[in-house]
């Protein structure tokens, strides 16, 4: 099920990302892109009198940094990204810990954000992205891993005599589903990749392309071509019109031909190309395609310089985000950012027409968001929405009173408190949220349990897990 957005589009919430998530409605994104800190021990810094002087976060992980709560809680929620985050802890040391268990229970929140043909991109580096792509695949499902894009930033970064250059970032991207919204982007042809095409001097350059496919559904596609058969275990497979220039008169019935049709009726109009053995081609024009298609490599894209720069730390080029806003959604479509910094994803949508909520930590993003989309827009743009709080979810409908639910939880328990594992008499179990509500947990049913009045009154406002922690 699909729903509306609870908030309006250009809105940028400061302060944590959590809550933020928490509060807004499922099915409701349409592409999440997340620049997070990278777990670099390192402190980042704007210079003074650039345009994002005062921006400054820190990227060193301690277990004081978190909620070390979570972390019991993901043990229910999400069993897989627990395992992953106790790995972590032997193989790397606290820190890490620390970082991944920030990390999921966002990334859980945006998960279930994303609508079904929904995707979401993380930006990474070498440091911890082995981690990310193992929490990601027990998050999303390793089944919805669609592709480590690489992205190289600079042509080298921190010699070192003793390695070889760092000088790439990584982008995970997954699917919420095999129904994503995915449009095909493309580079366009260099020179030398045309340069030993023939050349027509109306139509332009050309090659010749194979005719044959792999099935072709009717007789005719293996049938006899003048003097030609298709190869073994292949039939002719002529191209639909739209691979030729317009200004060829291809017969307007040419969809409903047969293979074999179709292929001498391209021959009549000199659109087959016959090689000195007798092999046919069709003649495949460059003014026919779109360009050659992008690939999980990215060279082509450099880092930010010039007047798009901001000196923001870690601050990525608008055409990467171009890029990937392009690839997995459509004009009018929500683009979220949790972590967005100098707003270049937010920009970036702007400029495609598409919706876009972002979350930061400083306000120097509010800032920087109506710098740079007032230099797009012009000053009647107006200014981004800057909430005080975080929005209240209206996708659950009106929900009954909690308590109603005592009865169903008395039964699917069988009447066994979840904190003492205890049986007792319906009459001394009561309702409790799971995460409280004053931390943006719900009455939904998903978030309710029974636990004996006793246990209720000792957890009193904790998390589950927090409770737990202290018994």
């Amino acid at each position: 099920m699909t729903n509306q957005p609870n908030f309006k589009s250009g809105t940028v919430w400061v302060g944590d990302n959590l809550p933020v998530l928490r509060g807004m409605n499922s099915n409701s994104v349409d592409l999440v892109y997340l620049d997070p800190p990278f777990k670099s021990d390192r402190n980042y810094e704007a210079p003074i009198g650039s345009e994002a002087a005062g921006a400054a976060f820190k990227d060193m992980w301690t277990l004081d940094d978190i909620d070390v709560h979570e972390h019991g809680e993901l043990a229910d929620r999400n069993p897989a990204a627990y395992a992953v985050i106790e790995a972590a802890k032997h193989t790397d040391g606290k820190g890490m810990m620390a970082y991944l268990i920030y990390m999921a229970v966002r990334l859980l929140e945006l998960k279930r954000l994303l609508k079904k043909t929904g995707s979401i991109y993380l930006h990474c580096d070498d440091t911890a992205g082995h981690y990310l792509k193992l929490l990601m695949d027990g998050l999303f499902g390793s089944a919805h891993f669609k592709n480590e894009i690489v992205w190289k930033r600079t042509s080298g970064k921190g010699h070192n005599p003793t390695r070889y250059m760092r000088n790439v970032d990584y982008i995970l991207f997954y699917a919420k589903s095999e129904k994503r919204t995915w449009n095909q982007q493309y580079l366009p042809y260099k020179d030398d990749h045309t340069k030993n095409w023939k050349n027509d001097p109306l139509l332009g350059k050309w090659t010749p392309a194979d005719l044959s496919g792999g099935k072709g559904g009717s007789q005719s596609a293996y049938e006899e071509f003048n003097g030609a058969f298709p190869p073994a275990g292949r039939a002719w497979a002529p191209p639909k019109r739209q691979k030729f220039p317009s200004i060829i008169p291809i017969p307007e019935n040419y969809e409903i031909m047969n293979p074999l049709e179709k292929c001498k009726t391209l021959d009549t109009l000199n659109m087959i190309h016959w090689s000195k053995s007798g092999k046919p081609y069709y003649k495949k024009f460059k003014s026919t395609l779109k360009g050659i298609y992008c690939s999980s490599l990215i060279e082509d894209i450099p880092p930010v310089k010039g007047k798009e720069s901001t000196n923001y730390p870690t601050q990525k080029p608008v055409k990467l985000l171009e890029r990937i806003i392009n690839a997995s959604s459509n004009e009018g479509d929500m683009v979220l950012d949790p972590f967005c910094g100098c707003a270049t994803s937010l920009v970036a949508a702007d400029r495609l027409q598409r919706q876009w909520a972002g979350i930061d930590l400083s306000p120097l993003a509010v800032k920087l968001v109506n710098e740079r989309i007032i230099k797009d827009r012009g000053p009647l743009w107006g200014s981004v929405i800057v909430p005080d709080h975080p929005p209240t979810r209206t996708d659950l409908g009106k929900l009954p009173n909690y308590r109603t639910h005592r009865h169903r939880l008395y039964g699917e328990q069988e009447g066994i408190c979840v904190g003492c594992d205890t049986h007792f008499p319906f009459r001394v179990m009561e309702v409790d949220h799971i995460l409280p509500r004053s931390r943006g947990g719900t009455d939904h049913q998903d978030n309710l349990q029974l636990l004996c009045s006793g246990c209720n009154k000792s957890k009193g406002s904790d998390t589950m897990a927090e409770w737990r922690a202290r018994q």
